[in-house]
């Protein structure tokens, strides 16, 4: 672990490897698990302003789920989070062939909205918890994903590196420009 500014970040960012791999997961982080995607306060109001425009890409069990829950609910925890169909896939998942892909992000290549999806989805595999002081940054380990690690270790592209455009939205660049050398230092030792 290292400090970079507010955050506490985990070495596996840099030293682990991962590049999605679509082809074989069929996008299971968007299916599986047992909680919607994380969300932040800003994020809630987004997702009810949005709605509208994401809606015409979404299927009728996630409007069904959205319209029955909101756009976003409190998870078992207390967290917010995106809802859930039938307590499975992200109200939010919508199917190209048997691959899972968000909505909310198809709505964003239309150029239909200005925002790509949640935070924490587009920062997968890195989990973020916020704390009063700080906010730690670790590399989540799922199974599903044991194809984006090896497909990350074939590419040689390390995780922060794969969500480099997602941690720039989350923590600026220059937190970024600094982690990148961190990580070159920690290369060179």
């Amino acid at each position: 672990m290292f400090q970079l500014g507010k955050t506490i970040i985990s070495e596996d960012i840099l030293e682990k490897e991962f590049v999605c791999n679509l082809s074989a997961c069929k996008g299971a982080c968007c299916v599986d698990g047992d909680a919607g995607a994380p969300l932040n306060e800003a994020e809630t109001k987004i997702l009810e302003e949005i709605y509208p425009k994401v809606k015409p890409f979404l299927r009728k069990e996630g409007i069904e789920a959205i319209e029955a829950q909101g756009t976003w609910v409190k998870g078992t925890d207390g967290d917010l989070e995106t809802p859930l169909i039938d307590n499975k896939d992200c109200a939010y998942v919508i199917f190209d062939g048997k691959t899972a892909l968000c909505g909310i992000e198809q709505a964003y290549n239309q150029g239909l909205v200005d925002w790509k999806k949640p935070v924490s989805c587009h920062l997968y595999p890195i989990r973020v918890k916020d704390f009063t002081e700080f906010a730690a940054v670790n590399y989540d380990k799922w199974d599903i994903c044991d194809d984006a690690c090896s497909l990350g270790a074939a590419l040689e592209v390390p995780v922060y590196k794969f969500v480099k455009e997602a941690l720039i939205r989350r923590f600026g660049e220059d937190w970024y420009l600094e982690l990148e050398k961190v990580a070159e230092e920690l290369k060179n030792s």
